[in-house]
């Protein structure tokens, strides 16, 4: 796909995720998985939106219809630029639990549902134009609680 995406010049992103699995004959594998599976991010123009829906594989662009409905650059970004620096993975899109904002680091801003997970804490956000989920974990110093009544840690 990214060959079809370089000769079409489509900017493109595919988040991925490291994981370790453990064979049944009890050998394990790190493996390098999409984080956001059955999803790529592109940038391109809303006119353009053929050239990328020619390319195999591509069943359809998130949006209302025929109009493809751009992510925030931001959610975009904040992704790209802190998958390396924390440990990410998927996870189930929360409706309920309580909501906070990363205060610190490369995803400062960014909101989600706070969860715990074998003693650390971890945030999960979503990204709702695909109704899609990751849990990043964080320190409880870099949130803030966006319902006063529920602490964040």
């Amino acid at each position: 796909m990214a060959r079809y995406l370089a000769e079409r010049q489509i900017e493109h992103f595919l988040p991925m995720y490291r994981t370790v699995h453990r064979w049944t004959n009890y050998r394990k594998a790190v493996l390098e998985l999409p984080l956001f599976p059955g999803y790529l991010f592109i940038r391109i123009a809303p006119r353009e939106r053929i050239r990328a829906l020619e390319l195999p594989g591509v069943l359809s662009l998130i949006g209302c219809g025929s109009n493809p409905l751009p992510i925030p650059a931001r959610e975009v970004e904040s992704l790209r630029s802190g998958l390396h620096l924390r440990c990410f993975e998927p996870h189930a899109c929360l409706v309920n639990g309580a909501r906070a904002r990363i205060i610190a680091g490369p995803l400062a801003g960014m909101e989600g549902v706070v969860l715990r997970k074998n003693n650390s804490l971890r945030v999960v956000l979503t990204v709702q134009m695909i109704m899609q989920s990751v849990a990043v974990e964080v320190g409880a110093d870099e949130l803030e609680s966006l319902n006063p009544a529920l602490p964040t840690a």
